[in-house]
């Protein structure tokens, strides 16, 4: 099963990749460039596999460049902080 079948997976598979970045001295705006470049390959490239990542692309595609940067900003804020890993967020 890949990471992007189950939400909650890929929130911990993105939160490992943040957290990797942070300790190898990575500046927030760079992740978060990162993070826009990625959710720009994954609306072009892959197919939503649940209702979350349904809702984040069509969010990602009814934004404009500033608002996909703000979605992704929020997408790594989202897995930085530890109160949502135990939602079903």
């Amino acid at each position: 099963m890949s990471v992007l079948d189950n939400f909650r997976d890929w929130k911990e598979f993105l939160g490992d990749r943040v957290e990797q970045a942070k300790q190898a001295g990575m500046e927030s705006e760079t992740m978060q460039n990162v993070a826009y470049q990625i959710g720009g390959y994954l609306a072009e490239q892959v197919d939503p596999k649940n209702d979350q990542e349904r809702l984040l692309k069509q969010l990602w595609d009814a934004g404009d460049q500033q608002q996909q940067q703000a979605l992704a900003s929020l997408m790594v804020k989202l897995v930085q902080d530890p109160n949502n890993a135990d939602r079903g967020i």
